[in-house]
């Protein structure tokens, strides 16, 4: 069991203290999560359409906003040593409303994660045009990912270790070339070639960009050693994606008088441009695929009793999430991920009103960590979290008013401490728990 349960990353149990890590090398795995080639892109978006300064205004707030969420849902994780969907079993959701969270984050991810690998595909196609047809090209993107995340966050480690350097260099090269032939002062100082954006709507589009990230934070957090190790890896990380890459795009907006930066850095460069795509995309993708198959395995956990394996489960979903990439279809979900993506804000928002203010299940989750146990029952199903989740969410996708992801994440705190103080807040039936034991694990360490 214990070999079992360490090489299947905890996926249903607690990350013993004996299995965590130094802080630094998770803050080098979030930020090459943070600093994709999506990020280019937000920084390009900001540029086209604001000035320097404002645009650096509106990455601090996005990025401060983002920290944190990043650190609060974080340091719960790291003191349960729980990822996201198993966590929410005791932090408000129960058992049922657990199962649709790791549901929720399953299909958004590999989604996502598809999507990637589509996207990459095309940039690798327009590098190295008829080299080989797009769908070969998606087949290595996808495939490659998943051999690196069935070794789990070992692997992931030592695939950050490598790809975040590199991109960073690549990156590093390709900007300068690119800027230059132009005056750095006059980039600063310019005004946008675009319509005109506020440093309001510029920092929701900054939070709006990784929410769903933060939301699923626990997964790499559980990992930590402590909650000062948390808030340092996430500053760090975030702070450092942010605004390297991101105003190294705002700066390539003001130079090229466009948004398409992406494109314009990736097709300038030869060689460097393919490796940039590469690196950007191997290292946010794994992500995508690591907690997409934690939030299956904790999913069929709950709703069918069937103790699925991590390493199998991944290697399922990176083949789906390849094969969909490969035929086109992921195109037409876009719509339904972002869709999506608006019921992610209000989970995070209720696990923390749980943990730290209204405490209905705390004391279960405190009385089992000392032995490495879960709790020996949780709740089937909390009503009041699920009626306060859609109503959120729902307000969050309709009112666009501010930061739409953010206003959702309040409202569901601000609902769920209510609904504790008036007694609201109560589990309907006991669903007992499988327990995974980690105490072997730990003795093996």
């Amino acid at each position: 069991m214990a070999g079992t349960t360490h090489a299947d990353d905890f996926a249903l149990s607690r990350v013993p203290l004996s299995a965590r890590k130094a802080w630094f090398p998770i803050s080098v795995q979030r930020f090459g999560q943070v600093s994709a080639l999506s990020q280019f892109l937000l920084g390009s978006t900001l540029g086209y359409s604001m000035t320097f300064t404002d645009a650096f205004l509106a990455i601090l707030i996005g990025s401060i906003i983002i920290e944190v969420i990043m650190c609060v849902v974080g340091i719960i994780a790291q003191r349960e040593g729980l990822n996201t969907a198993l966590l929410a079993r005791w932090t408000g959701f129960g058992e049922v409303g657990a199962s649709i969270v790791g549901l929720a984050v399953g299909i958004s991810l590999i989604g996502w994660f598809g999507i990637q690998s589509a996207i990459a595909a095309e940039s690798l196609d327009a590098l190295m045009s008829g080299v080989l047809p797009i769908w070969v090209w998606s087949m290595i993107c996808g495939l490659a990912v998943t051999a690196v995340v069935a070794f789990g966050f070992k692997g992931m480690q030592w695939l950050a270790n490598v790809t975040v350097p590199l991109f960073l260099l690549l990156v590093g090269w390709s900007v300068i070339s690119a800027l230059s032939n132009y005056d750095l002062g006059t980039l600063l100082t310019g005004a946008p070639a675009g319509p005109s954006m506020s440093v309001f709507t510029g920092a929701g589009v900054v939070a709006g960009g990784i929410i769903v990230g933060a939301i699923i934070t626990g997964d790499m957090t559980r990992f930590n050693r402590s909650g000062p190790d948390v808030i340092k890896q996430t500053v760090l990380g975030v702070s450092l994606g942010e605004f390297v890459i991101g105003l190294a795009g705002v700066l390539l907006a003001h130079a090229a008088r466009s948004g398409d930066i992406v494109a314009i850095v990736t097709s300038s460069v030869g060689v460097i441009g393919l490796l940039i795509v590469i690196t950007g995309t191997l290292k946010i993708n794994d992500w995508n695929l690591y907690s997409s198959s934690l939030g299956l395995v904790n999913f069929v956990s709950t709703t069918f009793g069937k103790q699925l394996h991590r390493v199998s489960t991944t290697v399922v979903l990176g083949v789906v999430g390849t094969v969909l990439a490969t035929v086109g279809i992921l195109g037409q979900f876009i719509g339904f991920l972002s869709i999506l993506s608006v019921v992610f804000p209000p989970i995070a928002g209720i696990m923390v009103a749980e943990y730290f203010i209204v405490k209905r299940w705390r004391g279960e989750l405190e009385s089992s960590r000392a032995s490495g146990e879960l709790p020996a029952t949780a709740p089937r199903i909390v009503p009041a979290t699920l009626i306060i989740w859609a109503v959120s969410a729902l307000i969050g996708y309709f009112v666009t008013w501010g930061i739409p992801s953010v206003l959702s994440l309040v409202l569901s705190m601000v609902l769920y401490i209510v609904a504790g103080k008036l007694g609201l807040v109560r589990g309907v039936g006991v669903a007992k728990t499988v327990q995974e034991s980690v105490a072997e694990v730990a003795e093996t360490h």
